[in-house]
């Protein structure tokens, strides 16, 4: 059996089409096809198989389609031509539902530039340009505003959180990383620790997988980590300045790693002893914390403003001021080389985040006001623009499944809602 879309004059091409989501597969027979043919029409004619194959669909399905791992955008003719692939094989193409869009809910506004974002469960934390970090439900409700830093919060990341109490820790413009406890039902916070050990700004901060300790990175060029324990017990002072320390509930870093020569932008960790870092230096580099030094270092020709490693499929990537967000593989052995470059925004990209719980997808902030989603199977372009924000784009954070965050210099924090389940769905 052979089903053609085929025009007289046009060139033809034999394609399979497969799925990995069984409940829309469709004969493995070859199809004849146009050769100009885009998504449009290779959604026509799936629809029509699958009604023909008697799937009970109730209303249209639309998918989208890959050709060795990298989704089709432009005519499949073309696409060929551009990889140079010969048209007298048949192509095998893969199809894949098509994400929902997501859909906006939110603008949580405040007094100053919004530099850092990070959601848990139904709360989302901000950091703030006016020196304070602020504590919001996911339904849009301020619950706290949180003064004790003299200098904008660069970061924000939460530790713990349960039905009683909160840990979380901010890094600022003030040199100073702050530990801080919320008591939930009494809605109050205190400031369990600050930890000095920078020299200069911290730009960032977050937390091992097990919770037990934070990276941050600073204008000083240093990568520091510190314990992320609010309650260990307190040694007995063994000088007059230890006592000091401890009386003012100051932390001293676990272990500081040198390496970086300009501003540390990004700190993730890719499990409790390793630790990825981007810098203005051009490199991103990888630590290995149980030998205290550097295990790869990967060069490139721009700065690096931020960078975001998912557990899920063990791919590291990076936000520059040329505009174009890229892909490493660490475990490679290509690891040095880019695997892949996304081109779309318009001005700087500062921030950049993967989800969660879905391999390919990443969200994407830029100088340009736009928050941009991408999956990585489609460096061309991105699948979805999450429009509102009317100023730069300095954070966002998609560590809540449900919510994608934003937060600019128009002072305001922007909430997306998404309904996209995990790679599989």
């Amino acid at each position: 059996m052979s089903l053609s879309i085929t025009g007289a004059t046009e060139g033809q091409l034999q394609i399979h089409l497969s799925t990995k989501q069984k409940q829309y597969a469709v004969p493995d027979v070859p199809y004849s096809i146009r050769a100009n043919v885009g998504s449009k029409e290779l959604n026509v004619l799936l629809n029509t198989l699958l009604s023909d194959a008697g799937c009970t669909l109730t209303e249209k399905v639309d998918f989208d389609f890959l050709l060795n791992g990298e989704f089709v955008k432009i005519p499949l003719g073309q696409h060929l031509k551009e990889r140079e692939i010969s048209f007298e094989d048949t192509i095998d193409i893969e199809y894949v539902e098509r994400y929902p869009a997501p859909e906006p809910q939110d603008c949580l506004l405040h007094d100053d530039w919004v530099s850092a974002v990070q959601a848990k469960e139904g709360w989302i934390l901000t950091g703030c340009y006016d020196n304070t970090v602020n504590l919001w439900n996911t339904k849009g409700k301020h619950k706290l505003t949180i003064p004790g830093h003299v200098g904008p919060v660069k970061g924000v990341a939460w530790i713990t959180l349960n039905d009683k109490t909160g840990v979380f820790a901010s890094a600022s413009h003030d040199q100073n990383v702050m530990l801080w406890e919320w008591n939930v039902a009494a809605n109050s916070v205190e400031c369990v620790y600050v930890c000095k050990g920078h020299e200069r700004g911290v730009g960032c901060v977050a937390v091992n997988p097990s919770k037990t300790q934070m990276g941050t990175g600073s204008m000083d060029t240093m990568l520091k980590i510190w314990s992320t324990d609010v309650h260990e017990e307190k040694n007995e002072p063994s000088a007059s300045k230890k006592a000091k320390l401890e009386q003012e509930n100051v932390r001293t870093p676990i272990i500081t790693l040198a390496g970086h020569r300009e501003f540390v932008s990004g700190v993730q960790w890719m499990d409790n002893s390793t630790v990825a870092t981007s810098s203005w230096d051009h490199t991103i580099k990888i630590w290995d914390l149980s030998l205290g030094g550097i295990k790869a270092e990967f060069s490139g020709n721009k700065s690096f403003f931020d960078l975001s490693y998912s557990p899920l499929n063990g791919m590291i990537v990076t936000a520059s001021p040329d505009k174009n967000l890229r892909l490493y593989d660490p475990r490679s052995k290509y690891a040095t080389f880019v695997k892949n470059t996304y081109l779309g925004h318009t001005q700087w990209v500062q921030t950049c985040r993967w989800s969660t719980t879905n391999e390919y997808l990443f969200v994407s902030g830029a100088y340009d006001n736009q928050v941009k989603m991408w999956d990585y199977r489609s460096p061309k372009a991105p699948i979805y623009e999450l429009i509102g924000h009317e100023d730069k784009v300095l954070a966002c954070d998609w560590s809540n499944p449900q919510y994608i965050l934003s937060g600019g210099s128009d002072n305001a924090v922007r909430v997306f809602k998404s309904k996209i389940c995990g790679s599989s769905n």
